[in-house]
């Protein structure tokens, strides 16, 4: 006989979790969006290349939308 009959099913999942939201409500003012393309702009001029540059920009909104300057944000992101 093969194994295969002889194995029990694997246990149940537990149910699906939910996330909460990952901005924990927050959402980047005007101003904030304006700062950021700028910054982008020269990021792109300087040589990133465009998956550096969305990897860089999802990082920055993280960080924006703490409560970081666009400084503050950079510096902590080049810095790791």
């Amino acid at each position: 006989m093969s194994s295969y009959s002889e194995e029990t099913p694997s246990e149940p999942k537990p149910a699906v979790e939910t996330k909460k939201p990952r901005t924990n409500g927050k959402k980047m003012t005007d101003t904030q969006k304006k700062q950021l393309s700028k910054h982008m702009e020269k990021q792109k001029k300087a040589g990133m290349t465009t998956s550096e540059a969305k990897s860089h920009r999802m990082k920055m909104m993280g960080r924006m939308r703490k409560g970081d300057s666009i400084n503050k944000a950079h510096k902590a992101i080049t810095s790791s």
